[in-house]
């Protein structure tokens, strides 16, 4: 286990005694709960605190924020980000190779984007939803608020909350076709007048229709929370994650002919191009979080919080190393072994401050975060028995891991400071207005003996943000905004950096948008957004070598979202929306971004026939994309697909709830998503999932 400097106890110690020490800015509804954070109604989200660190209706911020609620996770039978993101317009899902969440945002490729409860949540695995009250996906550049990386957007995961007046004992149990199945419980209890706990818990048994891909993982998460007197809330949680599971890079590609783009092989869709009982990821994780949340005035607010994560985690990959060299040739393999270890604690803390200036009401918020992220990571290639797959015959070789190809440790720290101005002017425009400062500090040394030699690297950077919003009524908002963010050259995960990477400048996010939000009817919302995403400074995998990076200059997103979320009518919901993005290397058209389809559209319906009976149908469609960035005519295309699902309710009491989801009903053959040109990832057949609910 890595540790941490005496420093950073000392900062706990401040923390814990002192509430100015950290804060993420939380609500407060004292008739029901402890903490709250955000509210919805159905699939319709109506605030968020995660966009501004403040409660502020959707409505009043000026950017693209997609919203999924508890009650369409539910409803849609969601088990991973990755079902998430399918049905959010303008962000793809990549396969993270098998072993981590892994996203596209507005052309921006990120293993690391993704945040709990407003605090960075970086390392690589695949996160559970059972504890999770709903999914935010924040659109552009977000420095302002969670300081480096984001460049495309962020993801965030809401936590459920303890509940102050309510019991509660609910649990589900489901089973697909494949011979997956989880059982999960929700168990809340006031314990006195000031303190509630909440513990949830799952387990899950995993399978698909992959030879030889399975997996196991359990977690629990119990969380205390505390009102201390009227004005302060204290909120304790612990959740301990072990997932272990097969490593599966899926398929790899073959030619077309020359001067065509490679597709996926066809006619495997099931078969593992790894070594059964080889490859395999596992992740043991302790994650604390601590927050504070408190009123010193009657407008002058904070609330903090401090995590603390400690992460164990290995993966062991064989996994086809090129195209195939015919529909029935050879595939040429290779195979490593990866352990890392990573220690996190990150503390923050906001004061929220509510005036007037003559005209000119004021939310401002002042912040500050510390970081201080400790990384190992070893890499061991391996050797084969027989390096090449044949398709005619497959026979799996024998491996092992004898050479050392990467010997690191890392030690990041980082301190930010920010300030944001939500002014009101009048009745019908509202400014956005913020500074965010950020030093980035990483040393490290590369211990592997043909290099041997420490590195470190400080950056401070400046982000702003600035977003003009008109509301011509109440119930309609049109908009400007203005964002930045960067990244460091030691990536997303601390990983290594060269010579070369030392001497370049961050890599630099800029985003323009302007859109409009439209309450409709109360509880049904449209938005629009029109966005161009400039990038420079890039750098993307290597096609040729996915381990290292190449420098591609300047590249550029543009495109256009459209969403509709909430009731049509009294028994029917949607939650969908449309994007068409163009993204491509700035001034060379033909060099396109990976993993970015121009076009996709997804809806998702309920329609209550009854007070116990109600039925979902969904659509997904993507256009073509490239698996890796463009860079010949070769270059892996994953075509275009369809995909509708469907799902059948039944409440056989208030108390008890059968459910029904299908997946992919009309059994379309696609290829869902890719590492790089020759790992691309089968869409699953045909199946079904069968849940049950009760709760008392």
């Amino acid at each position: 286990m890595l540790r941490l400097s005496s420093s950073v106890f000392a900062l706990i110690s401040a923390v814990v005694s002192a509430p100015y020490a950290f804060a993420e800015d939380v609500a407060f509804d004292d008739s029901r709960t402890i903490i709250v954070t955000g509210a919805s109604d159905g699939y319709l989200a109506s605030n968020s605190i995660t966009a501004t660190k403040t409660d502020t209706p959707l409505i009043d911020i000026p950017q693209t924020i997609n919203v999924v609620t508890r009650e369409q996770l539910d409803d849609q039978a969601h088990h991973s980000l990755a079902d998430i993101l399918r049905y959010v317009p303008g962000t793809t899902v990549g396969q993270g190779e098998g072993n981590r969440d892994q996203i596209t945002l507005r052309g921006q490729n990120t293993t690391a984007d993704f945040f709990l409860d407003g605090v960075r949540d970086d390392v690589q695995y695949y996160r559970g939803l059972y504890n999770i009250e709903r999914v935010e996906i924040l659109k552009g550049p977000y420095a302002l608020i969670f300081g480096r990386g984001g460049g495309g957007g962020i993801i965030n995961r809401v936590q459920k909350a303890p509940l102050s007046d309510d019991f509660i004992y609910a649990g589900q149990a489901s089973v697909n076709s494949f011979g997956a199945y989880d059982v999960s419980a929700d168990f809340n209890a006031p314990l006195n007048a000031s303190t509630a706990v909440r513990m949830n818990a799952v387990y899950e048994s995993l399978d698909n229709h992959r030879d030889f891909v399975v997996g196991e993982r359990y977690a629990w998460n119990p969380y205390l929370a505390f009102r201390l007197n009227d004005s302060w809330r204290l909120g304790l949680s612990y959740e301990y994650v072990n997932d272990a599971r097969t490593t599966d890079r899926g398929i790899p590609s073959v030619a077309t002919g020359a001067g065509q783009p490679n597709r996926p092989l066809i006619g495997f869709r099931d078969q593992f191009f790894g070594v059964p009982g080889v490859n395999r990821t596992r992740l043991e994780a302790h994650i604390a979080k601590l927050r504070l949340d408190g009123q010193l005035a009657s407008n002058l607010n904070f609330s903090g919080t401090m995590l603390y994560g400690d992460y164990d985690k290995i993966y062991v990959n064989v996994y086809a190393n090129g195209a195939a060299t015919a529909q029935n040739g050879m595939v040429a393999l290779a195979a490593y072994s990866d352990p890392t270890q990573r220690e996190n604690v990150i503390a923050q803390a906001n004061v929220v401050w509510d005036i007037e200036t003559g005209a000119l009401a004021h939310k401002i918020l002042v912040g500050a975060e510390y970081g201080d992220q400790q990384s190992a990571n070893r890499r061991l290639n391996g050797t084969l028995s027989n390096a090449t797959f044949g398709l005619a015959n497959p026979v799996f070789p024998t491996v092992s891991f004898h050479t050392l190809a990467r010997d690191s440790v890392s030690d990041v720290k980082f301190f930010s400071a920010y300030v944001q101005d939500q002014m009101s002017v009048g009745e019908h425009i509202d400014v956005v207005a913020g500074l965010r400062y950020d030093s980035f500090d990483i040393s490290g040394a590369d211990l592997l003996p043909a290099i041997d030699r420490p590195f470190a690297r400080n950056d401070e950077k400046i982000s702003p943000r600035l977003g003009l919003i008109f509301k011509p009524q109440e119930s309609m908002s049109l908009y400007g905004s203005y964002s930045q963010s960067f990244l460091p050259r030691s990536g997303d995960q601390f990983l290594v950096l060269t010579v070369t990477q030392q001497n370049l400048a961050p890599e630099k996010f800029t985003n323009f948008e302007i859109g409009a939000k439209w309450d409709v009817q109360p509880n049904l919302n449209l938005t629009l957004a029109v966005f161009q995403l400039d990038r420079s400074n890039a750098t993307t995998p290597d096609p040729a070598n996915p381990l290292s990076s190449i420098n591609i200059g300047k590249t550029r997103t543009q495109g256009i979202e459209l969403a509709a979320t909430g009731r049509v009518t009294s028994q029917w919901q949607v939650h969908g929306g449309y994007s068409y993005q163009d993204a491509v290397l700035a001034g060379n058209n033909t060099v396109r971004l990976a993993q970015v389809p121009k076009h996709q559209a997804s809806l998702w319906n309920r329609y209550e026939f009854s007070d116990a009976f109600a039925a979902g149908v969904g659509i997904i469609h993507q256009s073509s994309q490239y698996a890796a960035i463009r860079t010949s005519a070769t270059t892996t295309k994953l075509p275009a697909f369809t995909r509708v699902d469907a799902a059948l309710y039944y409440d056989v009491s208030d108390r008890f709830q059968l459910q029904l989801n299908v997946e992919n009903l009309f059994d379309t053959a696609y290829y869902s998503d890719a590492h790089n040109n020759n790992n691309i990832s089968t869409g699953a057949p045909i199946n079904g999932r069968f849940t049950v609910r009760a709760k008392f």
